[in-house]
């Protein structure tokens, strides 16, 4: 398994080492856990975005009455 060093800030340190004594995890495990939560998040919105920049190249927008909708539905005006 590859190893990677990395710097932290005294707090953020000091709050990794509080949560792991907390919850009995290891700082390893948390920053890890952390990480991947990260690149979980970041991995799907670029999937997304680049699902609707694919959508919008092929012309596929909503239409008139979809807009309407989802407006009606944000402002309280949804039938």
């Amino acid at each position: 398994m590859p190893v990677m060093s990395i710097r932290l800030s005294e707090e953020m340190a000091d709050s990794l080492a509080a949560l792991a004594q907390a919850t009995g995890c290891s700082k390893s495990y948390l920053a890890v856990d952390a990480l991947q939560g990260y690149l979980d998040r970041e991995a799907w919105q670029v999937a997304e975005i680049t699902k609707g920049l694919g959508e919008a190249d092929a012309g596929d927008f909503a239409s008139p009455g979809e807009v309407a909708a989802v407006t009606g539905k944000w402002t309280g005006t949804a039938g």
